[in-house]
């Protein structure tokens, strides 16, 4: 992620009540796509990214953070195959089927319970069980068609 673009974006983002999930630059030349991902405790919309990708468009412009070349700004969600990298993602996700693998590269589906900045409670067969969160290697939600027990 480049800093100074960064620097533009993220006191924006927050200004407007979200979190920056990741900063991307893809492509080259004329083809380049500057990807905003963002996320918030109340969710994110359409309407809520394109409040953002008005609010970060004529800065970036202004700023010439993207510098000369012609790009494409494209805010989104950070998406549901992301994985778990912040105490925030697992209470967004409280109540969710997550995909873990341990560091011990043990891989179980689990329900997210409570969390809190040393680890977090998953409920496997009807049991909560902590788990802390340098244990966890990688955690990824699950879409659920019909709520199941794990």
């Amino acid at each position: 992620m480049n800093d100074s673009i960064a620097a533009v974006i993220e006191p924006i983002v927050r200004e407007l009540g979200f979190d920056v999930e990741a900063i991307e630059v893809r492509g080259s030349g004329n083809h380049r796509v500057l990807l905003v991902a963002i996320d918030s405790d109340a969710g994110v919309g359409i309407d809520e990214i394109t409040s953002v990708t008005r609010a970060l468009a004529p800065v970036l412009d202004e700023t010439d953070a993207m510098g000369q070349e012609r790009y494409t700004l494209e805010v989104t969600t950070r998406g549901i195959d992301r994985p778990l990298t912040e105490l925030r993602h697992w209470r967004r996700n409280h109540g969710r089927v997550v995909a873990v693998e341990l560091t011990d590269t043990e891989r179980f589906e689990a329900r997210i319970g409570s969390s809190d900045g040393e680890g977090v409670d998953l409920e496997i067969r009807g049991e909560a069980i902590r788990f802390p969160f340098a244990d966890i290697a990688n955690a990824v939600i699950q879409v659920e068609l019909n709520r199941k027990d794990v």
